[in-house]
């Protein structure tokens, strides 16, 4: 049986293949990973998941910038709204019920896998 530091190295291991593989989306594998298989609280997996995504999605980003073309004044307006769709997510992420957090969460990789289909 493997050990939860063994467990927390392939959750993130799963999250970086995921994340490098897609340019995003390390966060869906990692916060049901974190859950289910670490038994760590919702909302602590949804607020870990964000700060071990970060590093993730840098080597990411430093990958493609190193292997692609990159239009960083086409991509700023994002970043932009981004960052404070990010600030004001992390403002009111305590006050939302941890269940309406599962949902939304759910709903979001619904519609995600849909539109990954149907593409």
């Amino acid at each position: 049986m493997l050990s939860d530091k063994a467990k927390s190295a392939l959750a993130g291991a799963a999250a970086g293949v995921v994340n490098g593989f897609f340019g995003a989306g390390g966060g869906m594998v990692l916060v049901p990973l974190l859950i289910g298989w670490v038994k760590m609280d919702q909302r602590k997996a949804f607020a870990s998941s964000v700060f071990i995504i970060l590093p993730l999605c840098a080597v990411s980003a430093a990958v493609y910038l190193l292997r692609t073309e990159f239009d960083f004044l086409r991509a700023l307006p994002y970043l932009i709204g981004g960052l404070a769709g990010g600030f004001i997510g992390g403002r009111i992420f305590g006050k939302v019920p941890t269940k309406l957090l599962h949902r939304i969460f759910g709903i979001l990789l619904i519609i995600g896998g849909v539109r990954a289909i149907a593409s």
